[in-house]
């Protein structure tokens, strides 16, 4: 196989309980274990035995789930994966954090301190959070607009590429022999002063291995495809068809493109949640079966925030009331709304079959089928122009990943579209990103 061969960029999505809302309740599942960091450090070696670009943890700074009925609850995840790194080599760690709900200087810190002791494998989530319950866990009357939240994003990924900068390549120097140890002409306060921030800087550490850690983006409104053609160099996002998914892939290419970034260097990885079968039949009882475990209450309460619309008293083998949804507003600015807009309006589901449709993966692609077919889904995607890889997202743990990395994997691997070890160290090696220039670096120094 070529050097240059295109590949497969693959990571592992954890949720806890799995990405079934019911995953905790199967069988197989450990839900007495989640909690137990060893569950996670088994997770991370089994995925970077099979060669996975990273592990992937999402988060947000409110319970906003109904946790009655799921395993909803949040670690923090920069704790997490600096648990986990410390028992694996090479594969990368993803993790989310929000611009509305940190100070610049602060989240900088924790990403580089992660990054050096990881040996260059962090990546950043960047997000602007969407559930309003969150303004009252931090002292504020109000959640910001969608607008203002990706307006003060984008001065806050500003700020931290600047403290992240701060020291320039070579600006530690620990010569022994002259007692010096950092080149001080070579660190740089950021004196930074906006609407949103006002940083000083410098950093409290050298620049991290990989020079930033790796900016990924999660959100495919107007304001979040804007947003990721300026920051993103990685994409997650939730597609149903291959039609959608070709339509945002081609859309984010031109954007990156029209400002003058390297399409290439933007990776673009919606989600699927793979139901795996022996049989397409075996593939979708087990389907079936997760699906009767759901608590309607719960689904109910799901929909419900993502589409401000209350079912509480609807049949639910009836028709979705299709005139109880309103696109205006700032709920109309969500992808994830319309991702089941389109649902709604594409297949006319009860609303017991739309409930049953979030329920595998909240809008992601759920797939059943046989190890085979989930690799022909896979390929479809990558090779006709709608994805360069994948979160892959087990509906339950950690049975959902195994199956899919014994599997699924090896049969990308007689494709040659998924590789059989690691080229480099760091995440932007797995990734093929290039290491950033210092924004400071070249300037012009000051004279005595």
């Amino acid at each position: 196989m070529p050097a240059e061969s295109r590949q497969l960029k693959l990571n592992l999505f954890i949720y806890p309980g799995g990405h079934h809302e019911a995953g905790w309740r199967y069988k197989d599942s450990a839900p007495e274990r989640m909690l137990d960091i060893a569950y996670y450090q088994e997770l991370a070696k089994k995925a970077e035995a099979s060669k996975f670009d990273a592990l992937f943890f999402a988060d947000g700074p409110a319970l906003a789930d109904n946790i009655r009925y799921a395993s909803r609850f949040r670690l923090e995840p920069l704790t997490w994966i600096s648990a986990l790194a410390a028992v694996t080599q090479r594969i990368g760690f993803i993790a989310t954090a929000s611009t509305t709900y940190n100070e610049p200087y602060n989240l900088a810190r924790l990403f580089a301190s992660v990054d050096h002791l990881s040996g260059g494998r962090a990546g950043w989530n960047i997000v602007t959070t969407g559930d309003a319950s969150a303004a009252l866990n931090f002292g504020f009357d109000r959640h910001p607009t969608h607008a203002d939240r990706y307006e003060r994003a984008g001065e806050f990924v500003d700020v931290v590429t600047k403290l992240w900068d701060s020291w320039e390549d070579d600006a530690l120097v620990s010569d022994r022999e002259s007692g010096i140890f950092a080149d001080t002409d070579k660190i740089h306060s950021i004196n930074h002063i906006g609407k949103y921030h006002r940083v000083k800087g410098p950093l409290t550490l050298p620049r991290s291995p990989q020079g930033r850690p790796v900016y990924v983006q999660a959100g495919s409104s107007e304001d979040g495809r804007s947003f990721a053609s300026r920051y993103a160099e990685a994409i997650f996002t939730a597609h149903q068809t291959l039609g959608n998914a070709q339509e945002f892939y081609a859309d984010i290419k031109a954007r990156v493109k029209s400002v003058g970034r390297n399409p290439d260097h933007v990776k673009v990885l919606p989600g699927i949640s793979p139901f795996i079968g022996s049989t397409e039949a075996a593939a979708r009882a087990l389907y079936d079966e997760f699906n009767e475990l759901t608590q309607p209450e719960y689904s109910l309460h799901q929909l419900r925030r993502i589409v401000d619309a209350d079912l509480s008293g609807y049949d639910l083998d009836g028709p979705f009331p299709r005139e109880l949804i309103r696109v205006e507003g700032e709920r109309g600015a969500s992808s994830r709304f319309h991702v089941v807009l389109d649902i709604i309006e594409s297949e006319n589901p009860t609303i017991r079959q739309l409930l049953h449709r979030l329920a595998g993966a909240r809008g992601h692609w759920v797939q059943a089928g046989t190890p085979e077919q989930i690799a022909d889904k896979i390929q479809e995607w990558f090779d006709n122009g709608a994805a360069d890889g994948f979160n892959i997202m087990p509906p339950y743990l950690q049975g959902g990943f195994d199956i899919f990395a014994e599997e699924v994997v090896p049969i990308l691997r007689r494709r040659g579209l998924f590789r059989h070890d690691y080229d480099g160290a760091t995440l932007r090696d797995h990734f093929g990103l290039p290491r950033p220039q210092n924004t400071f670096s070249g300037l012009q120094r000051a004279t005595a």
